[in-house]
């Protein structure tokens, strides 16, 4: 094979040589001097040819083609790129943590059940017993014992596990029974979500909002309420007071469609 470190080639043959260029490109051509000897080579269009340059070329027999033009040596090495494992430079503090982003909403739980408790026993002498209207205290004269009237909220509230509660009400409406002035009912926390076999477990208590007979009021409840109800440590609302007055009538879902309908306004932050 050929040395090319020279130009110097053998005229023979076929191969690449290299040339140095003796005339700019006419007609296609130019001269170029290969190994101390002036042919003359064929340029493609693309290519740009001055007196001067280091050219490339391929023999075919006795023709020379110019496949190239060397570009110039650089003036200056290029600068060796980094290990591909080298960490970036420090640039100065990193970047902060993201905002974290805060929802809200409010959730609207109608109570699965409504119910009275009588005298050992869920009352079922008016309303179906899971409809059946709430009443607190005992009415005159009866033997049957004091009420204690329920709602259940099942599931829903629960749906919220983790949020922050920030407002709690539920709607309530009296209805006929005992005088006809202002009285408040003896609102309590129950543990079940669902009415129980036996008695009610009743926690926490708070006055209610006093209402006359047909008055309706959506009361806002402790806001620790909500978040037991959504918690799950808590499952309803109740009604009871510890003596026999006032005994109030309370509408349940037999009564009014809107009867304990339960309201949590909630904050979830992630």
């Amino acid at each position: 094979m050929p040395d090319l470190s020279d130009g110097r080639v053998s005229l023979a043959g076929s191969g690449v040589v290299r040339g140095i260029a003796q005339t700019a490109v006419v007609s296609g051509a130019c001269l170029v001097t290969v190994g101390g000897i002036t042919v003359t080579a064929r340029v493609a269009s693309s290519a740009v040819v001055t007196a001067g340059s280091i050219l490339l070329m391929a023999r075919f027999g006795s023709l020379y083609y110019v496949t190239n033009v060397v570009p110039a040596a650089p003036t200056a090495t290029p600068a060796t790129p980094p290990p591909a494992d080298t960490p970036p430079p420090d640039t100065g503090d990193a970047a902060p943590p993201p905002k974290p982003v805060t929802r809200t909403g409010t959730l609207t739980c109608v109570p699965t059940s409504t119910a009275c408790y009588r005298g050992g026993s869920w009352r079922s002498d008016g309303d179906p017993t899971n409809s059946f209207d709430l009443y607190q205290g005992r009415y005159g004269g009866s033997s049957y014992g004091r009420n204690t009237g329920c709602a259940f909220y099942g599931s829903k509230p629960h749906t919220l596990n983790g949020a922050t509660c920030t407002k709690a009400t539920v709607k309530l409406k009296r209805l006929s029974a005992g005088d006809f002035a202002g009285r408040s009912v003896t609102l309590r926390l129950v543990s079940q979500t669902s009415r129980p076999g036996g008695s009610p477990t009743l926690n926490e208590s708070t006055s209610g909002p006093s209402l006359k007979i047909g008055d309706s009021a959506t009361f806002t409840l402790p806001t620790s309420w909500g978040q037991a109800l959504i918690d799950g440590s808590r499952g309803g609302i109740a009604i009871n007071v510890g003596s026999d007055d006032p005994y109030i009538h309370l509408a349940g879902r037999g009564s009014w469609s809107a009867a304990m309908t339960l309201s949590l306004s909630w904050r979830r932050t992630s």
